[in-house]
């Protein structure tokens, strides 16, 4: 039974051919193409793929996206599904004041990250962060219940708004140091403090909550960019989407 999981995100899809819908089946193929470029996959990428007989995707792209996607899948005979969150999945329950309104991509890697932490030893608090387009950092307290997160610009949006209300802004990239000394690297060094000291009060709100010393596990295509200014500790993982969506997978399909 071969599962394919697909991650839609702000501006890329990846997707990952595993042998079956569990955590650590083999891989056998996988991939990233930009949004614009999605209907290239089925005469592409996706074209001499083993034909997947189970699918489970995570977007957070909007309607148009998925069937676009939904599209280049029909060379295929699979069903197409979708997270979206619920009061409960896969050993994780969802404090959200409405769970369905949660982020999918949230979820998704909050399951990812349960599941990796239990792996690593008893339970313990955790703290979720994703560094994109924009950033999250959500809580999971040694229950397995998620207790709320943060939403804040990642560093693109906020040089952005920068730039767009305030005269003359238009610099370039800078480099991130304790103390900036031309614009560039003031910019590039208040976003990404501004990021690691949002991670910084969660970590503090967790332990103070839970009375434990919280994990924090990090992912996200900026997330090796926040590595080096980090002031706790933590675990950087490229594919947690996936990691989550396998484990979803073997909840709903095992």
């Amino acid at each position: 039974m071969t599962f394919l999981a697909i991650d839609i995100g702000n501006t890329r899809l990846k997707w990952a051919l595993h042998t079956a819908p569990q955590r650590n089946a083999p891989l056998l193929a996988q991939g990233v193409e930009f949004l614009e470029n999605i209907d290239r996959l089925a005469n592409g990428d996706w074209g001499g793929l083993p034909h997947p007989t189970r699918m489970l995707g995570c977007t957070v792209a909007g309607d148009a996206v998925k069937r676009r996607v939904e599209e280049q899948m029909e060379l295929w005979d699979v069903s197409a599904n979708w997270v979206v969150a619920s009061s409960a999945e896969a050993g994780l329950s969802n404090g959200y004041d409405y769970p369905a309104r949660l982020g999918a991509d949230r979820w998704v890697a909050m399951i990812g990250a349960w599941h990796r932490s239990l792996a690593q030893g008893p339970a313990r608090p955790l703290v979720v962060v994703m560094v994109g387009t924009a950033v999250t950092v959500d809580a999971i307290d040694p229950h397995g219940k998620f207790l709320g997160g943060l939403i804040l610009p990642g560093h693109g949006i906020m040089l952005r708004a920068l730039e767009s209300g305030t005269a003359g802004l238009h610099v370039p990239t800078g480099n991130v140091c304790e103390f900036p000394t031309n614009t560039s690297d003031a910019l590039t060094s208040g976003g990404t403090y501004a990021i690691a000291g949002a991670v910084e009060r969660m970590v503090q709100h967790l332990r103070q909550h839970c009375g434990v010393e919280p994990r924090c596990i990090m992912t996200g295509g900026a997330g090796w960019k926040m590595a080096p200014s980090m002031s706790v500790p933590f675990e950087l993982v490229d594919n947690l989407l996936f990691d989550g969506l396998l484990e979803m997978a073997a909840h709903r399909f095992g």
